[in-house]
């Protein structure tokens, strides 16, 4: 290379050096805005329920971002590498005679890439924290939406339920309560069943001994057959009303 020992091809180093650092410049400036108009934009329409237009708006600045950040990298990429041959110049014998200014100028370049750098990867950094922060925070969110879509439904459905079964335990506790009164009642009915064939026989011997006695003794025989009649029939009537409320 026969230009390498020249000023002149140091100087275009440094041109193209200061070149690309103000590109540099302009898109990391352009880069940090939109990643703030992002958070703001986000921000911003936390509390909108439409979908579509944010929809819109984030993906356009996702590609925005994709794309610059492959711009900025291919930057720094040139700008090493001029770095780097502008260090390769400096270790060169003709330029021995100035190697401090230049190492100083080298090293300001180096500096300057070594913010640009930094820079970038806080701003990208940054910018994909955002995005996937919002992004978790809009998947929680949807998921909070399509809860309570659907909660009216399974509460309505679950406050249902309750009814039903509450009115199934009451139909039990009284269906429990009416065979317990038809228990009692059928033990009392045989206890007095016991106590008046006891009392029958003893007036049926008495009848037996007494031929005027025999007429009043069958009167009272039709008479408690009428009453057993009577108070069966009640207590059928009770029963059956009693199961129908308790169906209801």
């Amino acid at each position: 290379m026969a230009g390498v020992g020249s000023s002149n091809y140091w100087e275009d180093l440094r041109k193209q050096a200061r070149q690309l650092e103000n590109e540099l410049d302009l898109k990391l400036v352009s880069f940090s805005k939109l990643c703030t108009s992002y958070s703001s934009s986000r921000d911003g329409r936390r509390g909108d329920t439409s979908d579509t237009t944010p929809l819109l708006n984030n993906s356009t600045q996702d590609r925005m971002f994709d794309t610059m950040s492959v711009e900025i990298e291919q930057l720094l990429a040139k700008l090493t590498t001029v770095n780097d041959k502008m260090a390769e110049y400096t270790s060169t014998p003709g330029a021995a005679s100035l190697n401090a200014a230049l190492m100083h100028t080298l090293q300001r370049h180096r500096d300057i890439l070594q913010d640009y750098t930094h820079e970038f990867h806080k701003t990208k950094g940054n910018f994909l924290a955002i995005r996937e922060r919002e992004d978790l925070l809009g998947s929680v969110r949807k998921d909070i939406e399509t809860y309570k879509s659907g909660s009216g439904v399974n509460n309505r459905r679950t406050e249902l339920f309750l009814k039903e079964h509450e009115h199934l335990r009451n139909s039990d506790r009284l269906m429990d309560d009416t065979i317990s009164i038809a228990m009692a009642t059928k033990e009392n009915m045989t206890s007095q069943r016991g106590i008046l064939k006891s009392i029958q026989s003893k007036v049926n011997t008495l009848a037996n001994r007494f031929p005027a006695i025999n007429n009043l003794i069958q009167r009272i025989n039709l008479r408690k057959r009428r009453d057993s009649l009577i108070l069966g029939g009640v207590i059928g009537v009770c029963t059956i009303l009693l199961l129908l409320y308790a169906f209801h």
